[in-house]
């Protein structure tokens, strides 16, 4: 029996495959093109509008009294955006490192199982129900808005994502550094502690500065639970209510004289979570770089 005669020549099926790969190769370059072509609309279009309103007082002045379109700025805002997101950090971080260390490092398989659907379950609530919660258990019972009550609603935002991210890290780390540390009769959780916490760090950041950028452009639950009284000067008591970035361009939306400082209020949060999500990219790339070395 002849044996088949070799050929160099590109069969018609490898061509066609070929053909098809190139093709779908196009289509996803096309995507991501499309996709930065859309993010690049939208803050070009977002720092147009606003650019009127953006100068030194806009960051340095508070709100000029009778909504002078002329005058003040969004400092009120800056700051009580900032004291909102840092007391919800300080509250979502730890809580978060702490499930997500029991998940990965402790909890049994069934019991983990769980604690992850729970955490997915929260992260798909809508913000506003999240709101609504807190209203219903705070507010009710202190009687009056305040910054920590938006703090509280804003830290159940972030605890799912923290927690998540920070389990997703923890199970990179080698196996190894955890034996090794083991077999020199370390304790489990000092191993944790001091062994694997501290190689997950780079992740951990990660996964907080992303959380950090959600809860930053979250207003629906800050509607209920920190929009009355307000004042129009920068104030950084937690126990008043606090205006914050999102609800300065809810309101001034409203208002046709103040779309401008709106806008630019926009531009300012979206260049914030730009900012953000630049840093915990630089993170993430240098945890893998550290873990791969």
């Amino acid at each position: 029996m002849a044996e088949p005669a070799f050929s160099l020549r590109t069969s018609d099926r490898l061509r066609r495959r070929q053909l098809v790969s190139r093709a779908m190769g196009a289509v996803a370059v096309g995507a991501a093109l499309l996709a930065v072509a859309v993010l690049a609309i939208v803050v070009i279009s977002v720092a147009h509008r606003g650019a009127g309103a953006l100068n030194l007082d806009f960051f340095t002045q508070s709100q000029a009294q009778g909504f002078n379109p002329n005058g003040g700025g969004v400092l009120f805002a800056i700051v009580g955006s900032a004291v909102l997101v840092g007391i919800a950090t300080l509250i979502a971080l730890p809580l978060g490192v702490l499930v997500a260390i029991f998940i990965s490092e402790l909890a049994p398989p069934h019991l983990a199982r769980i604690a992850r659907m729970a955490l997915d379950i929260t992260n798909g609530i809508p913000t506003i129900v999240i709101g609504i919660f807190v209203f219903t258990m705070l507010m009710a019972i202190h009687g009056q808005q305040s910054a920590i009550a938006g703090s509280l609603a804003l830290a159940i935002i972030m605890l799912p994502l923290v927690a998540r991210a920070t389990e997703e890290v923890l199970l990179l780390v080698p196996s190894s550094l955890r034996e090794a540390s083991l077999a020199l009769g370390v304790s489990r959780w000092r191993t944790t502690l001091q062994v694997v916490v501290p190689s997950a760090l780079g992740g951990i950041l990660t996964g907080t500065t992303l959380a950090i950028a959600r809860a930053a452009g979250e207003t629906a639950p800050l509607l209920f639970l920190t929009s009355l009284g307000v004042s129009s000067h920068a104030d950084a008591n937690p126990f008043h209510p606090l205006q914050s970035l999102t609800l300065v361009i809810f309101t001034y939306f409203d208002v046709p004289a103040l779309q401008t400082k709106a806008w630019a209020a926009a531009f300012v949060l979206m260049c914030f979570v730009l900012f953000t999500s630049l840093a915990a990219k630089l993170a993430l790339a240098r945890y893998r770089k550290k873990l791969g070395g």
